[in-house]
């Protein structure tokens, strides 16, 4: 029997192994890594697995039975450690079957009016921070579309500002603000309008928690791609062609996943092309990695929308992860970004300052204000 290869390893600070290098660089410790090879393992507060390629994307994600996200990074957060997000096979294929066909394109498009209101009425003249602007938006667009604007905006900022802020704010327990939101989340679910989101999760098991847990998840993760989304286009104003909006759009989600590293807890010893991998690991598998990858793009640090043209090779675009747990709002947040655009179209927005660089917290972020000028 062949043994086991061993998992190259970044380098790792002496008695913490690379926990310390994990607050405070994430994407220079996965980037060190992916130069050691397509599989690399992690010291963290358990072993780690990381790996990017498409055949491990394939591997780890059409899985859900060896490889559960009960038990892996989504753990360490309130805002997503309890609803489908941790629903283990059969349970989740369930709980999916019963919400899948609200937030399917179909469904999702019946919104479109209510987000292009929200729009409209936020829409900044001079200018701006694309930043803040984004998160003030799609709060109004959640509380608008999911809550049937029962929530005080107050409240609701208050509840979802801690996943703008860097680690660990994310990770930090706030029981007074999460049961304030719990019994909001309830009136929500038992007073849900027809045609909000919120009815969704009406008879469900956890309604209000699950609408608690969708709510914050689509909240960062859009806000986030947005303010990388509206920089790109004030830099290049013909990318605003309606023509040419998909794949701007999928190019922003190439460049910039806000889910940059995905986890699942490994339920049973396997292995990977020689690789073990212990029950009990974290097996993590990173869209930010495999979207930069120049064995699977061409240029992949240059932001070249017209790569799309041609779609994309199986597995190598991941921003919603890929299999059973796509991600449920993958056709909400589309329309969201899609509708911002078709608002800008015709409008004079320029870049004028600020650092496009990712920052990596519970999502990727911009590294700070990205200031932009808009005239209508």
């Amino acid at each position: 029997m062949t043994p086991p290869l061993t998992l190259p390893r970044p380098r790792t600070a002496y008695g913490v192994g690379h926990i310390s290098r994990w607050g405070q660089d994430p994407l220079g410790l996965i980037e060190e890594g992916a130069r050691l090879g397509p599989v690399f393992g992690l010291r963290l507060w358990r072993p780690a697995v990381v790996g990017y390629s498409t055949s491990w994307n394939r591997f780890v994600l059409s899985d859900i039975t060896t490889f559960r996200s009960k038990g892996s990074m989504s753990d360490l957060s309130p805002y997503l450690n309890a609803g489908v997000v941790q629903l283990g096979s059969p349970e989740h294929r369930g709980r999916r079957q019963a919400l899948n066909p609200a937030f399917s394109h179909g469904s999702v498009s019946a919104l479109t009016s209510q987000i292009r209101e929200v729009i409209a009425r936020r829409l900044p003249t001079g200018p701006f921070d694309a930043v803040a602007w984004s998160a003030t938006v799609m709060r109004e667009i959640l509380a608008v579309t999911f809550l049937g604007d029962r929530v005080r905006p107050g409240l609701l900022a208050d509840f979802l500002r801690p996943l703008d802020r860097a680690l660990p704010s994310p990770f930090l327990r706030r029981p007074v603000l999460f049961h304030r939101m719990n019994e909001v989340m309830r009136d929500c679910v038992t007073q849900a309008p027809a045609g909000t989101l919120a009815a969704a999760f009406r008879d469900l098991p956890n309604g209000p928690e699950e609408l608690r847990v969708a709510v914050s998840a689509g909240y960062d993760t859009t806000a986030h791609t947005l303010a990388f989304l509206l920089s790109h286009v004030a830099q290049q104003p013909e990318l605003l062609a309606a023509e040419r909006r998909s794949s701007v759009i999928n190019e922003v989600l190439r460049l910039y996943p806000a889910g940059w590293v995905g986890s699942r807890r490994c339920t049973a010893d396997t292995e990977f092309d020689g690789y073990r991998i212990r029950r009990g690991s974290l097996v993590l598998y990173s869209p930010y990695l495999t979207h930069r990858d120049p064995r699977l793009w061409t240029d992949p640090l240059s932001f070249r929308p017209e790569r799309f043209a041609d779609g994309a090779a199986a597995w190598s675009f991941i921003p919603f992860a890929a299999g059973e747990r796509t991600c449920l709002g993958r056709s909400f947040a589309q329309l969201v970004l899609s509708t911002v655009l078709d608002a800008l179209a015709g409008a004079d927005l320029r870049f004028t300052a600020g650092d496009m660089r990712p920052r990596a917290g519970i999502t990727l972020a911009p590294a700070g204000a990205l200031y932009l000028e808009l005239n209508r």
